[in-house]
């Protein structure tokens, strides 16, 4: 044989052998980061005195959505709604009731841990992911007979250390502190010493350690990592804190209860905590305290972020995983009169998501509204995994490469009402018909409700809303 037809032979073969071995492309790990109660409060997001560099470096890298709204402006659905990819849970007990439903052979659509499951993927859940830390019921969230996602987590973990069981976690405050009775326990709090006397650092220590089995593994993982803090009670270790002690914060966007009838409330999550008996809305010095304390905490959440992908890139595992960092809600530090989450309002449902995918060159910013309910879809089409039609979300990929595209209005619901956010409004309507309507163009935003002065407008926005509840 001579050497030419030799080339030419080993060529083909090898353009054979790369033909065969493509369908074979690895497929990427996922890292799901849940962030409790994350507005956008992040220097990537706007804000310039808030101190979170590893999630703004993420942002740096990936996609960051500054228009995401999560379904549900508290815990339980809005997580639910990320873990089903379907609209309409309610309340904190929404997984555990899909649980009742399975267990009583009801056929569910399978949950995004479980679809990644089902295709191979070797799924753990470390802190808060579900509703309840740990994925657990029962009066300490710590009764493995009762489970929020059954099927979905090959391990779902919650450590708990001095703080006893993962309610202890939930609430924790340093050095073991649970909450007993919620009058007792501050509502802000720093205390000296490093991330492992407050629950997100030891939690953080359980992930990496699952992290460092994941990567010795052969197959994808899914590894989700739930961050409890900046929850209430806002604490975070001192260093933290020190960080805004000289700061001075910008005034309180709009801090007036609105006029006339709205999703406004009392803030009774926080008042019941023990506030000396000082109120915010009419003590600015504490109102400055509390958004302190609640920036602390972020700042401690960003560096247990940045723990994890730090250690992704130690174990080598950053170039093939896909990572998303999502607030599970918004929360009011003020504005409207407010302290807490809960309401149909701007801040209660507008939350940081970010998507870096390291093997493509999707990377930016980009003012399309998206929603929660579409990352379910997303990691899917990322991952090459087939789309779940069952979904109510649609794959941002399409924005990812090309974050000009203005995505479609973010829906959100709350105790039987509904609201629709589009690019320049906000609708919200009551279940006995009544409506609210803001301009976001107009200084007032949602201070100042216009739905009798555009009707037109209002039959649009219940139009959409129709379409969209179908």
């Amino acid at each position: 044989m001579n050497r030419t037809l030799f080339v030419l032979l080993v060529y083909l073969a090898t353009l054979g052998m790369g033909h065969a071995q493509a369908p074979m492309a690895q497929k990427p790990n996922i890292l799901l980061i849940c962030v409790d109660d994350l507005r956008p409060e992040l220097r990537s997001f706007g804000v310039d005195y808030i101190h979170s560099p590893h999630i703004d470096r993420l942002a740096q890298k990936g996609m960051a959505f500054r228009r995401h709204y999560v379904n549900a402006p508290s815990c339980g659905p809005s997580r639910a709604t990320l873990l089903t990819g379907t609209y309409g849970a309610s309340g904190n007990y929404a997984l555990f009731k899909r649980a009742e439903k399975i267990a009583q052979g009801e056929k569910m659509s399978p949950t995004l841990p479980e679809w990644f499951r089902n295709q191979g993927y070797r799924t753990v859940s470390v802190g808060k992911v579900s509703h309840h830390p740990g994925g657990r019921g029962g009066t300490d969230w710590n009764d493995s007979t009762v489970v929020e996602l059954p099927g979905a987590w090959d391990k779902h973990l919650m450590p708990v250390g001095d703080w006893q069981h993962p309610r202890g976690m939930m609430h924790g405050l340093a050095h073991g502190e649970i909450r007993i009775k919620q009058g007792e326990m501050d509502v802000i709090q720093h205390s000296a010493g490093d991330d492992s006397i407050y629950p997100d650092g030891l939690m953080m220590q359980t992930a990496l350690t699952e992290l460092d089995s994941l990567a010795q593994a052969e197959q994808p993982f899914f590894l989700a990592v739930g961050i409890i803090k900046p929850h209430l009670p806002f604490g975070a270790p001192k260093k933290y804190y020190d960080l805004y002690q000289d700061v001075a914060l910008p005034p309180i966007a709009q801090p007036e209860k609105p006029e006339g009838r709205t999703t406004w409330h009392k803030s009774g999550e926080f008042m019941k905590y023990n506030r000396w008996g000082k109120d915010p809305n009419t003590d600015p010095a504490f109102a400055t305290e509390v958004r302190k304390h609640y920036a602390a905490s972020v700042s401690y959440a960003d560096a247990q972020v940045g723990k994890i992908l730090e250690a992704l890139k130690e174990k080598d595992l950053d170039q093939n995983t896909v990572v998303v960092l999502w607030g599970d809600h918004g929360w009011h530090l003020g504005e409207q009169g407010i302290w807490g989450k809960h309401s149909l309002f701007e801040r209660s449902l507008h939350a940081p998501l970010i998507v870096y995918d390291p093997r493509q060159h999707l990377r930016g910013q980009t003012q399309a509204i998206v929603e929660t309910v579409d990352i379910f879809p997303t990691l899917c089409d990322l991952s090459g995994l087939p789309q779940p039609e069952f979904s109510d979300g649609v794959s941002l990929r399409p924005i990812m490469e090309n974050p000009q595209e203005k995505g479609r209005p973010a829906l959100g619901y709350q105790h039987g009402r509904k609201t629709l956010r589009s690019a320049t409004h906000r609708f919200i309507l009551h279940a006995d018909g009544f409506v609210e309507l803001y301009d976001h163009t107009n200084p007032e935003k949602e201070s100042k409700n216009i739905a009798e002065a555009h009707p037109e407008l209002v039959a649009e926005f219940k139009a959409e809303l129709e379409k969209r509840l179908k």
